[in-house]
């Protein structure tokens, strides 16, 4: 299964209920692709506790303002359209599995 992309005009719909881990990417980011391997791993095996989407911060420039993203990889995570949790950079899939774990509850 492949993380869905996300606009700024479905996002609120997409973070409402529920864990979601959103990734603020762009195409040209290195650290961005590096990090996308590791999202995709993560939604294999934690997909019943936590949705991943990634959003273009090219050309959703409305919410990447909204949530104060300022460098990229950003990953905000949501618990039913709440912002809980940010992490910025590249994370290793131990470092997220704990985030998401950690709001899981």
């Amino acid at each position: 299964m492949a993380i869905e992309p996300v606009t700024d005009d479905h996002f609120a719909a997409e973070i409402k209920a529920g864990l979601v881990l959103v990734d603020f990417w762009a195409p040209w980011c290195g650290p961005c692709r590096m990090i996308a391997p590791v999202l995709n791993e993560l939604d294999i095996e934690m997909g019943e506790q936590v949705k991943i989407v990634k959003l273009n911060v090219d050309e959703n420039t409305s919410t990447t303002h909204q949530y104060g993203v300022m460098g990229i990889p950003a990953l905000i995570l949501f618990k039913d359209g709440e912002k809980v949790d940010q992490v910025n950079g590249l994370q290793s899939k131990e470092a997220l599995s704990a985030l998401i774990a950690k709001h899981a509850q």
